[in-house]
């Protein structure tokens, strides 16, 4: 059984709402299961009612072009976390895994095509670049 149960929901209009809303809350149940991701997020978000109404207000402009979400880039708002490498691949798995239960077929490729090219960005963003390879003088 999935974590969501929201019934079949169109890729348009309120069920479509409904199932961005599902999706957001599924997604951080299951972040806030995991050992690493839960304790960063219950540090970073004082309020996670309004913070779900912050991330529910992305995804609907991300997904069907709302104009709800007025506080700039995602990014500027993720840069006080302390994140490794395999914090984004968790983050993604269980982006993943709550788009599959909640979203519609219709708006599923559409959200994790944005979350990868989010994960990306922030990751050039946020982790350290990695140390030049030593090569042998006078190497091409």
């Amino acid at each position: 059984m999935s974590g969501c149960d929201i019934g079949p929901a169109l890729a348009k209009g309120e069920s479509a709402e409904i199932a961005i809303d599902a999706m957001v809350r599924r997604f951080y149940a299951l972040c806030n299961q995991d050992d690493r991701l839960g304790p960063m997020f219950a540090a970073m978000i004082p309020d996670f009612p309004e913070h779900y109404g912050f991330v529910r207000d992305f995804w609907s402009h991300a997904l069907l072009g709302t104009d709800r979400y007025q506080r700039g880039t995602p990014y500027s708002h993720h840069l006080k976390l302390r994140v490794e490498e395999e914090d984004f691949t968790r983050w993604m798995a269980a982006f993943g895994r709550a788009v599959e239960e909640c979203l519609p077929e219709e708006l599923a490729a559409a959200a994790m095509q944005r979350a990868a090219h989010m994960t990306q960005s922030f990751k050039m963003g946020m982790l350290p670049l990695p140390k030049p390879v030593a090569r042998p003088a006078g190497a091409p």
